[in-house]
């Protein structure tokens, strides 16, 4: 077992941490003040293959692996939490359902765009009674002649002010509960559908997140993908691999934490020495540094195992489970090591601690996480 990243990987990590401190940190604070979804980072982000990391050369991707993928989030994330999410639903969320599960057509007209970062997509599961509960979905599709007619509301969906292209899953067949979800690959323009109001957040406040309102919502029949009745199995399979997209912004979050924390520890003096040579604060970022290293490692054994091609279900939800928990741990610890100046926004401690609650609720919450672990350990997988 090699605890070490490859050269290869190495020379990613030191090329996206160079590129995220340049061009993505500097605009950072502006853009949480603002809320303006960051347009710019996004196109810079693209012209390092970072819009569609694991997507083939072939449609316009990176063509990079799963640890690469986890590299990239953390360190942008390690400068905009934001940025990072973006990234990882349009690599996660969008790309990769329409990668493993769309025609070639739709891979041509709907991925490569995407990919490239020329087009951004997004992903529409979210309602008002199916949150956890992702099987619950009240939109509806009917087929009517060479279409399908959709109706419904989503929300919180990342993205969603930007997004051209989205997928949306509604029922076809209520009766069959979850199998009788299905999945649509909607553009923007599209008659029927509108955007609601970019949403006010606690924390990662320019990742676009918006309502998607359908109202008889016209979607051509070839842009269902999968077959009808694949939407739940499209969702669960996009949502594995999106976790260890959330689990690698906690790392990088976490990780800015600890390296600003360090760096005020030697700088602020209290008693006539810097505090970090005080033990109270020496342990809490012994604790940090330990912890961040941890999930880290997590996070890694996941990607490698979705690498290898074997299931990775258990392996993403340890992972985004503890890099949450993780994250948030180190923001209240940060904080208080901080300790009134990390109260305001003046220092970035308090936007750090915004951005990290989030990690420990979408794409599964801690809860989720701890029941579909504890179904696994106990089935003996």
């Amino acid at each position: 077992m090699n605890f070490q990243l490859s050269e290869e990987h190495s020379m990613l990590k030191q090329t996206i941490r160079a590129f995220a401190e340049k061009e993505i940190k500097p605009k950072a604070a502006e853009h949480d003040k603002t809320r303006e979804y960051p347009f710019e980072n996004v196109r810079k982000a693209a012209g390092l293959n970072l819009m569609g990391i694991m997507i083939p050369e072939e449609y316009g991707g990176g063509g990079m692996d799963c640890v690469s993928y986890v590299i990239a989030v953390e360190e942008i994330s390690r400068c905009c939490a934001s940025t990072g999410v973006i990234i990882s639903v349009n690599n996660s969320l969008y790309c990769h359902p329409v990668l493993f599960f769309g025609t070639e057509e739709q891979k041509r007209k709907y991925l490569s765009p995407c990919a490239k970062g020329e087009k951004i997509g997004a992903f529409c599961l979210t309602e008002a009674n199916a949150g956890s509960d992702a099987g619950n979905q009240q939109s509806t599709a009917v087929f009517k002649g060479d279409r399908y007619i959709l109706n419904g509301t989503k929300l919180f969906v990342t993205n969603g002010v930007a997004a051209d292209y989205m997928i949306i899953f509604a029922m076809t067949d209520r009766g069959k509960k979850t199998k009788g979800i299905s999945a649509f690959i909607v553009e923007k323009d599209f008659s029927g559908l509108t955007k609601g109001k970019d949403e006010v957040k606690l924390g990662i406040t320019c990742s676009g997140a918006c309502e998607i309102v359908l109202e008889n919502c016209e979607v051509p029949s070839e842009n269902l993908l999968g077959k009808e009745g694949d939407g739940f199995k499209i969702a669960m399979n996009a949502l594995e691999e999106g976790r260890i997209g959330i689990a690698s912004q906690a790392v990088g979050i976490a990780q800015a934490i600890l390296d600003e924390s360090l760096k005020y520890s030697k700088e602020r003096v209290q008693f006539g020495k810097p505090i970090s040579e005080f033990q109270a604060i020496q342990w809490m970022l012994s604790d940090m540094a330990t912890e961040i290293e941890a999930a880290r490692l997590l996070n890694y054994r996941a990607a490698m195992k979705r690498d290898s091609g074997a299931k990775y279900t258990l392996e993403s939800s340890m992972a985004k489970l503890f890099a949450s928990e993780v994250a948030m741990k180190s923001a209240i610890k940060g904080i208080q090591i901080f300790g009134g100046y990390g109260y305001i926004n003046e220092y970035p401690m308090e936007r750090f601690f915004r951005d990290a609650k989030i990690t420990e609720i979408y794409e599964g919450t801690s809860e989720i996480q701890r029941l579909i672990i504890s179904g696994l350990i106990l089935k003996g997988n």
